[in-house]
């Protein structure tokens, strides 16, 4: 067998990046006059003139009757590239469960600044769907707050805005064409083949407003027969002067705002869902991360609710964490609580947050608030109380508690409700921060909470209100092996950084062990052949975790990356000492500048050529970051790395 050493050294650079994960994406950079964008997998993306990104993407979905996006499988690929315009044609064969669609596309962009996207496709078997068709995501950057011009089925015009906070309805209906102005450029959409509409995706944490069809208020699902035929087209033109920045494209400058600085949120991490509790080993190893609080889901509607809650606290009062616990409750809340408040009386437990959740709505009813969160703070007046969501904003935004007697507002995190590539998860980074700006416009005060935060979705929000136990020996959809990658730890910083300045009081990141963990543990992976770790690995995201928690007392300072879907960082400063982690998201080397670089700097870079001796030692970072390093601004980062850098004098 194996030691864990040269098990590590026997991964293959693409294991080491990003898991067991398949990123083998077909690109292609295309031109249409002025126009340009990369071609990727059959969709297109990052359509820009000049330096003006005015698309983000133009793709086609197709989704079952429970919201699930089927991935299809292309074929007949033919592309045709000339300098100012170009052709492609292509096969999308979409098969799961009963879902079997077969769709012809063709792509067209022309030298006057055109595109042309269609497609016709027919049912091969009679199947339920929620959605197939086109939709058009457009960029919040220059958008949020802008004018655009509906034209209606009817032709009648209307002038509307981009939501600038998260819109629960959708912001523009019944859509025939738009049209709209970020930077001088002039662009315009039209639709053929079905009614379109655009809702507001920063609800799932999706950086992008998103023309789609068909129409929410319509029945769902719908019934699809045997034969039947589709068919959409999509037009897009842009008019204007064509501006380029030159020099420094190739250096992605890190920018610090050192009067924007904010406390470093409360840092917790969640009970593992693997069957077999921590062990001994485990719990020495977590006490020395010092996370702030453990999250424990209690379903008081469940008759085993107190043994589970015995396990959890003894697992509590051996790492020394206080906990979080979240409360699923039904329509016996009142005994439900009360009988919780008997157990917990007995007790000496250092319980931290309480977060109330009701077992079938979706956000916390007022009404559940108003009468068990006053029982909660006579019994245990120490403890804040919480209520939210526990799935995602979108369900706290169309659902916003009232109630007086909480003492946070609390919703999760995911980024893959809607795709799940590795540029979507870095796009999805940033809305991470709006969602927390939108929470505070209705929270009346009230400190918002993030919990948890994960890489993969961990039920589906669309028909359940909490996660059921795995069953069955496939892999499970709630776990991603990306999770043992470098690109989750990339991830993880992206999301530290946007919800730690955005100014969240707390939050909650994955399970403490396990393929959903921050490193295997005493047990091997269950699933070997998807997640292929071994046991006593540590994950990358370790070493995140651990290196921001022993700078507690840091302030978060503000900053901002010219490029941040290439490389982005979260800054740390007690005043005399900076503590910078940046990361490269790309499968290039990237050069990076920042001022704060110039001179000797200690840096040590997790990377793929790292991998293997960082993920057998747990004191790693100090082992190795004794090197120091003397640079003028620009250093160079490894494909997904994460780079840990000491300065010893303030931002």
């Amino acid at each position: 067998m194996k030691s864990l050493l040269e098990f590590a050294e026997s991964l293959s650079p693409e294991i080491k990046w990003h898991g067991n994960h398949n990123e083998n994406a077909r690109n292609s950079i295309l031109n249409a006059g002025h126009l340009s964008m990369v071609y990727e997998n059959g969709n297109l993306r990052y359509i820009s003139i000049g330096n003006c990104e005015v698309i983000r993407m133009i793709y086609s979905a197709v989704r079952d009757k429970e919201w699930l996006t089927i991935n299809p499988a292309i074929t007949g690929e033919k592309i045709e590239i000339h300098p100012d315009s170009f052709r492609i044609e292509y096969h999308c064969l979409y098969r799961s469960g009963e879902i079997n669609f077969l769709a012809r596309y063709l792509i067209e962009g022309h030298p006057d600044n055109t595109l042309f996207f269609s497609f016709e496709g027919e049912a091969l078997d009679t199947f339920e769907k929620s959605r197939i068709g086109f939709c058009v995501l457009h960029p919040v950057e220059g958008y949020s707050g802008e004018s655009c011009i509906i034209r209606h089925s009817n032709d009648e015009m209307e002038i509307l805005k981009f939501p600038l906070f998260i819109s629960t309805p959708e912001p523009f209906s019944d859509i025939k064409s738009m049209k709209w102005n970020v930077s001088d450029h002039n662009c315009t959409l039209d639709f053929f083949g079905d009614v379109f509409e655009t809702e507001d995706q920063r609800n799932w944490t999706d950086a992008s407003y998103k023309t789609y069809c068909t129409p929410q208020s319509l029945p769902c699902p719908v019934t699809i027969q045997k034969g039947e035929k589709i068919s959409q087209r999509i037009e897009f033109k842009a008019e204007g002067e064509v501006t380029r920045k030159k020099g420094g494209k190739d250096v992605v400058k890190i920018t610090i705002y050192p009067e924007q600085t904010s406390a470093l949120p409360l840092i917790g991490i969640g009970r593992s869902t693997r069957p077999e509790p921590i062990t001994e080993e485990e719990v020495s190893l977590l006490k020395k991360l010092k996370f702030d609080h453990y999250r424990v889901d209690l379903y008081l509607f469940s008759s085993d609710w107190r043994s589970k809650a015995e396990l959890a606290v003894r697992e509590a009062a051996k790492l020394m964490y206080s906990l979080e616990i979240a409360l699923f409750l039904d329509h016996n809340a009142l005994s439900q609580s009360a009988d919780f408040i008997d157990w917990v009386s007995a007790l000496h437990l250092d319980i931290s947050m309480i977060i109330l959740f009701h077992k079938t709505e979706s956000s916390t009813p007022d009404l559940l608030t108003d009468k068990t969160a006053p029982l909660f703070k006579e019994a245990l007046p120490r403890v804040k109380i919480g209520c939210g969501t526990n799935a995602n904003f979108a369900q706290l935004n169309r659902n916003r508690p009232e109630s007086l007697h909480s003492d946070y507002i609390c919703y999760s995190i995911h980024p893959q409700e809607h795709a799940t590539d590795n540029t979507t998860l870095v796009e999805n980074l940033r809305a991470q921060e709006y969602t927390v700006k939108s929470a505070m416009q209705f929270a009346n005060g009230k400190e918002i909470w993030i919990s948890p935060v994960n890489i993969q979705r961990r039920f589906n929000a669309n028909i359940e209100n909490y996660e059921q136990p795995i069953s069955g020996v496939d892999f499970p959809p709630q776990a991603d092996s990306r999770l043992m990658s470098l690109f989750a730890a990339c991830w993880t910083v992206g999301s530290l950084k946007y919800l730690s300045e955005a100014g969240v009081k707390g939050m909650t990141f994955f399970e403490t062990v396990g393929e959903r963990g921050i490193f295997q543990g005493d047990f091997p992976s269950r699933w070997p052949e998807t997640f292929p770790s071994i046991k006593e690995m540590l994950f990358p995201l370790f070493f995140v975790f651990n290196y921001l928690l022993r700078n507690k007392s840091f302030k978060v300072v503000r900053s901002k990356s010219s490029h941040p879907l290439k490389v982005d960082g979260l800054i740390l400063s007690n005043g005399e000492e900076s503590k910078l982690i940046i990361v490269n998201y790309t499968l290039l080397k990237q050069k990076v500048f920042c001022q704060e670089f110039e001179g000797d700097i200690i840096i040590n870079q997790l990377n793929a050529d790292s991998f293997s001796t960082a993920v057998c030692n747990e004191n790693w970072l100090d082992m190795t970051a004794s090197i120091k390093v003397s640079v003028k601004n620009v250093i160079i980062l490894e494909p997904f790395s994460v780079n840990f850098i000491d300065k010893n004098y303030k931002v």
